[in-house]
């Protein structure tokens, strides 16, 4: 068996920095070594860095136990020597995970990153793997215009597009002329329970920081393509966003109403959905869902709580389709965000980084 790459997670202790470490336990490819947090919690071994704020359903997995814990700030170091790679999960100034993230790639170590602080940075591709695997060779850009050898940064979008935007590719053959989205986002995507945030309770909030922005601009950028200096970003289709908080622990669902050039039926965007040509398939990454999208019939569904897990919480679920006396069509989709929208999304980025030949 070929062995298995060895995993460093930066900002482990976070909420998205323990779905890595519950959904890399058995990983066929890749194996945790080396985790790092805030320096209050360095010299720790994990299990007590974790002890009181152990979030996942599932208990912390034996072989990170033990693990030191290292300071992100303070332990580059030490932490590149014992990696082939890491995740970032890091919970700090866009200035500090910029240049934590830098401080790897320039010491000839990978970084897939969960952080939007890169994610403007024209030479840094920033992937959904179902849609944009082309945007990888942005990479040979980043690596020879900072002069790194074997070290680079790739981000993953927004936990809030996941839903959405692998629901309107397959409809970009009819020509998407715009879209609108109301987001309702759970209380994870903020790294909390009910527990932790009671005034959720019984509650909806209208407004997430930054969230609308991301959600309107990030999909240009996958859906642009890669110029002599990296990406250069879509012009269209317009989206319209509106994000908000709902009292829900996982899952994020998106209502989406779209505009298209072609006059369609419903039949040809189901089948649109069902029949998409997944550009990873043949790559067999352990982590991609077969199918990405899963069209329900029901008129309740999808459901957060009945369909966040499907295809291990990576599978997109659609529903709802039906016409729009504005726009042309408009439909329910659902996402899982802290495994599809913010750790599974990076496992399966460095999947294919490593089937790809960049790892």
């Amino acid at each position: 068996m070929t062995q298995k790459l060895r995993v460093g997670i930066l900002g482990a202790t976070g909420m998205v920095g323990q779905r890595f470490i519950t959904l890399l336990k058995d990983h066929p490819w890749f194996e945790v070594t080396t985790v790092a947090a805030s320096p209050k919690s360095a010299g720790l071994s994990y299990a007590e860095a974790v002890a009181g704020r152990w979030l996942m359903s599932e208990a912390i997995p034996e072989n990170v136990r033990a693990i030191k814990v290292y300071s992100a700030e303070n332990d580059v170091a030490k932490i590149v020597g014992e990696v082939d790679f890491v995740f970032s999960a890091l919970d700090m100034t866009k200035e500090k995970i910029c240049v934590l993230e830098e401080a790897c790639a320039e010491k000839n170590v990978p970084v897939v990153s969960n952080n939007s602080a890169h994610r403007w940075t024209v030479d840094v591709p920033m992937i959904m793997p179902e849609i944009n695997p082309e945007h990888l060779a942005a990479i040979d850009i980043q690596r020879q215009r900072r002069g790194w050898e074997r070290g680079f940064i790739v981000t993953k979008p927004n936990c809030s597009l996941q839903s959405y935007v692998p629901a309107i590719q397959p409809l970009k053959k009819f020509g998407v002329e715009k879209v609108a989205v109301t987001t309702l986002q759970a209380l994870s995507g903020a790294g909390k329970t009910l527990e932790i945030w009671p005034e959720m309770s019984d509650n909806v909030i209208p407004f997430i920081g930054g969230e609308e922005e991301k959600t309107e601009r990030e999909p240009l950028k996958i859906w642009g393509r890669v110029g002599s200096d990296g990406i250069v970003s879509a012009s269209g289709p317009p989206i319209s966003a509106t994000c908000i908080r709902v009292p829900v622990s996982d899952g994020h669902m998106a209502a989406v109403t779209v505009s298209l050039q072609e006059k369609v039926s419903k039949e040809q965007i189901i089948d649109a959905w069902r029949g998409y040509v997944n550009p990873i398939a043949q790559d067999n990454l352990p982590s991609a869902p077969v199918p990405l999208i899963t069209y329900l019939e029901e008129d309740n569904r999808p459901q957060t709580r009945l369909d966040r897990l499907v295809g291990k919480g990576m599978g997109i679920t659609v529903g709802r389709l039906r016409p729009d006396a504005i726009l042309n069509w408009k439909f329910i989709a659902l996402a899982h965000n802290t495994i599809r929208g913010a750790a599974g999304g990076a496992i399966l980025t460095a999947e294919l980084l490593k089937a790809r030949g960049y790892m």
